[in-house]
């Protein structure tokens, strides 16, 4: 993706794509079963944090003879918090593509990207991880970075990218949840995530848990149950 201007990021905030307006009780359907609504299964409860303005949550998707392609960051609609200097950061694809993608990350103070490189095509649908320590990307304090994934369907249009993307800002924990958190096991952590508002830090807890068990179907429906929460229904449970 070339370079965002401030103008472009403003205008793209503005745009509606193709995701389903439901929220954190809406239920899925599989198979013509009907699923249990998320709120019933003991996941993390996101509380976000009072920041003032929302960020703006970017999605993207297009529709091919019939077909709907879906793209998005798992993040909220507004500036979701961090504690780490290299977080990682998670996206949504709905099918396997073996179109360009690429990751840029913008810092506000900086006229170029501090962040602008291409990712592997993913082979499956489903989650994806950017570990930015792989990138050598540090996150400053205090200050709301911008990310965002682009499928290049024609590298010699970018105007046609399908964007996705959010916002992020690292903060400085308070004791009290340090100290929780060095007390808490593994198991615990993305609830003490969630109940700070430390959204990126809740979810890269949980998902690690799943990469760490890739077969338990509770922590899939967890994670499914708390990106619902932030109107991302249907997403957190695939692989």
């Amino acid at each position: 993706m070339r370079y965002l201007t401030k103008t472009t990021v403003v205008a793209l905030g503005g745009l509606s794509f193709l995701f389903p307006a439901t929220g954190a009780n809406a239920q899925q359907s599989k198979g013509g079963v009907a699923q249990a609504p998320a709120a019933t299964v003991a996941a993390p409860v996101y509380k976000p944090p009072l920041l003032g303005a929302p960020g703006g949550r970017v999605g993207g998707g297009t529709r091919s003879a019939g077909r709907e392609f879906v793209l998005s960051v798992l993040a909220p609609d507004h500036s979701g918090l961090t504690l780490r200097e290299h977080p990682s950061l998670y996206w949504y694809i709905s099918d396997k593509t073996s179109l360009p993608v690429e990751l840029t990350v913008i810092d506000p103070r900086a006229t170029r990207p501090v962040l602008e490189t291409r990712l592997p095509s993913p082979t499956a649908a489903g989650i994806h991880r950017i570990r930015l320590a792989d990138h050598r990307v540090r996150l400053d304090p205090e200050i709301t970075y911008q990310w965002f994934i682009a499928v290049i369907p024609d590298t010699g249009r970018r105007s046609r990218d399908i964007l996705a993307g959010g916002t992020i800002v690292r903060i400085t924990a308070p004791e009290a949840l340090k100290n929780k958190l060095a007390e808490t096991p593994p198991a615990e952590a993305p609830h003490i995530y969630a109940e700070a508002g430390v959204w990126y830090d809740a979810l890269a807890a949980l998902s690690e848990l799943i990469e760490g068990a890739p077969n338990d179907a509770a922590l899939r429906r967890q994670r499914g149950a708390l990106v619902s929460q932030v109107g991302l229904s249907g997403l957190g449970e695939d692989r």
